[in-house]
C-alpha cells in the first residue's frame, strides 16, 4: 500500500513539472520569431566604381632661368597670385650690358665705314665716267681707264661686305638684348605661385640646364588623377559622369566628366593600376595640390526610384534575369512573399522596378538572429533568409 502511495506522488509531481515547463516555454518572449522589417522608399540609387586620387593643377608651369649669372632679387613668395608678364625675379645684368654695349659700339663703326666707302664710290663712279670721256677722245690711256672702273667696283665690293657685317653685328646685339631681357624673369602665365626652388643670391649656371627657379601653377581648374584597378578600369568611358569627396570637405561633392585613361600602368605591391584623369572647377580655391579625393565614377543613376536594402533580396534559387523574391510584412502583420524584378544594385542598396510600392514593409532580418529564415506559413518554408 505504502509503495503505491509513493509511485502515485512521483507520477503526480512528473505531471506538475511538466506543466509548468510547458507553460515556461510557451509564455517566455521570442517564442515566435521577430522579423526586422524597413519600408520602400523612393529615392536616388547609382552604382559606381570607386577610387582614391589625387589633386593636381590642370596647368602649371617651372620657370627657370635662360641665361647663366647670379640671382640677384626674388620679388615673390609661395601662394602670391602673379599675373602674366609680371617681374618675378632678376640676375645680375652686368655682363649682359655689356655685351649690349659692345654690340652697339660695333654697329656705329661700321655704320660709318659704310658711310665712308659709299662715299669713296661716289667719288669712284665720277672718275670713272671722266675717264670714259677720255678715252672716246683719246685723252686717256687704257689703263687709266680700266684702273678707274676697278676702284668703283672694290668700292662696291667693300660696301656689300660692310652691310654684311652690319647685318651681323644687328643679329648679335639683338640676341645680347634678348639675353638681358632674360635676367628679368617674367610670370609666363596667371596663377599662383606654388614654390621656389631657388634662392636670392645664388648663381644659375643655364648652359648644361635650365635651371628651376619657382613653380607656378592656375588653380581655378584642378586634375584629378585617380588610380583604378585592372579590374574595373573596363567599366569605365570616357565622357561618364564622376564626383569625389575629401577629408577637409566631406559633406561638399565635386563633379566632372572622365577625360582621359592613360594608357601605361603603374604597378604597386604586384596591383596594377591605370591613372583616370577628370577635371573640376575650383573658383573658391578649396581644393589644394595633392590633396586626396574619394572618386566614384557613375556606371548606373536612377532617380526617384523604389528602394529597399540589398539584404531584403532572397537567394535567385532558379530564377534568371532581374527576378527575385522578397518577403512582406502586410497591414494585419502576416508575412507574405512577392515576386520583384530590381534594377540597379550597389553593395547597399536595390532598385526596384516592379512588386513593391514605396512605403511596403520588407523583412530584411530575424531580430536576434544571425540568420533570418522564410516566415512560417509562407511557401519555400525553412530557406535561409541571406543577402
Amino acid at each position: 500500500m505504502r509503495r503505491l502511495l509513493l509511485l502515485a506522488a512521483i507520477v503526480a509531481a512528473a505531471l506538475g513539472l511538466g506543466a509548468g515547463v510547458w507553460w515556461y516555454v510557451a509564455a517566455r518572449p521570442g517564442g515566435a520569431p521577430t522579423y526586422v522589417t524597413v519600408p520602400a522608399e523612393r529615392g536616388d540609387i547609382e552604382r559606381t566604381v570607386t577610387a582614391l586620387g589625387t589633386l593636381k593643377p590642370l596647368q602649371y608651369v617651372d620657370v627657370g632661368a635662360q641665361v647663366s649669372g647670379q640671382l640677384e632679387k626674388i620679388h615673390v613668395n609661395p601662394g602670391d597670385v602673379v599675373q602674366k608678364g609680371q617681374l618675378l625675379a632678376e640676375i645680375d645684368p652686368t655682363v649682359f650690358l655689356a655685351r649690349v654695349d659692345a654690340d652697339r659700339a660695333d654697329l656705329l663703326n661700321l655704320q660709318a665705314q659704310l658711310a665712308q666707302t659709299q662715299a669713296q664710290l661716289g667719288l669712284n663712279e665720277a672718275q670713272f665716267r671722266r675717264q670714259a670721256e677720255l678715252l672716246k677722245v683719246r685723252a686717256t690711256s687704257q689703263d687709266a681707264y680700266e684702273s678707274s672702273r676697278a676702284a668703283v667696283e672694290i668700292a662696291k665690293a667693300q660696301i656689300a661686305a660692310l652691310r654684311a657685317q652690319i647685318q651681323k653685328v644687328q643679329s648679335t646685339l639683338a640676341a645680347d638684348q634678348a639675353n638681358l631681357g632674360y635676367t628679368q624673369i617674367r610670370a609666363p602665365m596667371d596663377g599662383t605661385i606654388m614654390s621656389l626652388s631657388a634662392r636670392q643670391g645664388q648663381t644659375l649656371n643655364a648652359n648644361q640646364s635650365a635651371p628651376i627657379i619657382l613653380q607656378i601653377a592656375d588653380l581655378s581648374t584642378m586634375t584629378v588623377w585617380t588610380q583604378v584597378s585592372e579590374a574595373d578600369v573596363g567599366k569605365l568611358a570616357v565622357g561618364m559622369d564622376a564626383y569625389f569627396t575629401t577629408l577637409g570637405h566631406p559633406g561638399r561633392r565635386w563633379t566632372g566628366r572622365l577625360r582621359q585613361i592613360l594608357p601605361t600602368p603603374e604597378v604597386v605591391n604586384n596591383v596594377v593600376l591605370y591613372d583616370a584623369l577628370f577635371d573640376v572647377a575650383n573658383p573658391d580655391r578649396l581644393l589644394m595640390p595633392q590633396m586626396t579625393a574619394q572618386v566614384f565614377f557613375v556606371l548606373e543613376r536612377a532617380s526617384d526610384a523604389v528602394i529597399v536594402p540589398v539584404a531584403a533580396l532572397r537567394p535567385a534559387q532558379g530564377q534568371t534575369g532581374a527576378e527575385r523574391t522578397v518577403w512582406v510584412k502586410t497591414a494585419s502583420g502576416a508575412i507574405e512573399r512577392r515576386r520583384v524584378r530590381i534594377g540597379i544594385q550597389n553593395r547597399v542598396s536595390v532598385q526596384i522596378l516592379s512588386g513593391l510600392e514605396p512605403g511596403d514593409q520588407v523583412v530584411v532580418g530575424e531580430a536576434g538572429g544571425a540568420e533570418a529564415r522564410a516566415p512560417a506559413g509562407g511557401r519555400g518554408l525553412g530557406l535561409p533568409f541571406r543577402r
